[in-house]
């Protein structure tokens, strides 16, 4: 039996029988005494890992925020407060730079915090492969798949982004558009990032578009001032396009006031769409296309993921959530002749 079905049986929440059988104190005493009768009953223990893990940290779960300016990931964390705050486990967030070292961040944390277990919101594979063995609390790296990574503690929820960019492609190219330009992040520094350029790439090749990555590509960090600084590169630069792609909301809402400020209406004169499907965006003129992910549902699993392992002693999992492509008013279908006028 485990807490899932303790609780299922008394009718209390699974956070009140875990404070209940902890001891915690923000619990009824009737709630308590109902609870502990029911285990009494059902011959439940506590999972002994869980036990000494209490023992020896504190009752925390740690949160490691990659990218300071990442909007779906404060998004994201409003959906893991929420859900943590149901529980007896207090919250502690740790916000870093894009280009630091996740891993060694939360190594260090792990030391001075002591928590019980760790989500990462963003990260790079590389860093998990060289540091990773010097953590050994159950951990969730979440927008990151992990499960080609030997780590038997750490556990992933993602979403495809090399499929998500390449729909966003697609839908472009669908509307007739073969000169697109991108904006993308740093690939050596976030998995996402280079995920996401693959499939730019394997949609052009597809229909055979040529793509000059020299021309019609910005590596840059995931921000509005670096999606305007990015286009107005671009333009600069002599790219000549009818399309842009930003792999991320944040970068394509920069690029559109770029785009306005050089005189160019979206999606007259130029259509946008970017990735993430940030509630702003559906209250933008124009309302911005992008690739909606589900940030509730990456939040649940990856939060409830968490708990197993931390309660219970589950086994790490790697879960896809599904995207969804959002088809609005910042893109438009052009002719073969504006197209052939961007050449």
């Amino acid at each position: 039996m485990t807490i899932k079905d303790l609780a299922a049986k008394t009718g209390y929440a699974v956070g009140t029988v875990s404070r209940a059988l902890n001891n915690h104190p923000n619990v009824s005493e009737k709630a308590r005494r109902i609870i502990l009768k029911a285990a009494k009953e059902s011959g439940f223990e506590l999972n002994v890992n869980a036990k000494q893990l209490k023992q020896t940290h504190s009752n925390t779960v740690l949160v490691v925020i990659k990218g300071i300016g990442n909007e779906l990931f404060s998004v994201m964390m409003e959906s893991i407060q929420k859900l943590i705050a149901q529980t007896p486990y207090q919250l502690v967030v740790d916000y870093m730079d894009e280009d630091q070292n996740e891993v060694l961040r939360a190594v260090q944390l792990c030391r001075e915090k002591k928590p019980l277990g760790i989500l990462f919101l963003g990260g790079n594979n590389d860093n998990f492969l060289r540091d990773f063995d010097k953590i050994d609390i159950p951990c969730v790296v979440v927008t990151n798949d992990a499960s080609m990574l030997p780590f038997s503690n750490l556990s992933s929820v993602t979403t495809d982004d090399q499929e998500a960019a390449y729909c966003a492609i697609e839908t472009l190219i669908s509307l007739g558009h073969r000169n697109i330009a991108v904006i993308g992040g740093d690939r050596n520094a976030s998995d996402t990032s280079r995920l996401r350029y693959n499939g730019c790439l394997r949609a052009f090749a597809r229909h055979d578009i040529p793509f000059d990555p020299q021309r019609d590509y910005r590596s840059v960090r995931y921000s509005y001032q670096d999606g305007y600084r990015a286009t107005q590169a671009l333009l600069e630069n002599g790219s000549r396009f009818t399309a842009l792609f930003a792999c991320a909301d944040v970068m394509a809402i920069g690029a559109i006031r770029a785009l306005w400020e050089n005189g160019l209406r979206v999606p007259e004169d130029v259509s946008v769409m970017g990735v993430d499907g940030l509630p702003l965006c559906g209250y933008l003129v124009p309302q911005l296309a992008t690739i909606s992910q589900s940030v509730q549902l990456l939040a649940k699993r990856s939060v409830k993921i968490l708990l197993s392992a931390i309660e219970e002693g589950a086994p790490a999992c790697h879960e896809t959530v599904p995207f969804g492509v959002l088809r609005r008013e910042s893109i438009r279908s052009i002719s073969e002749k504006e197209n052939e006028d961007h050449a």
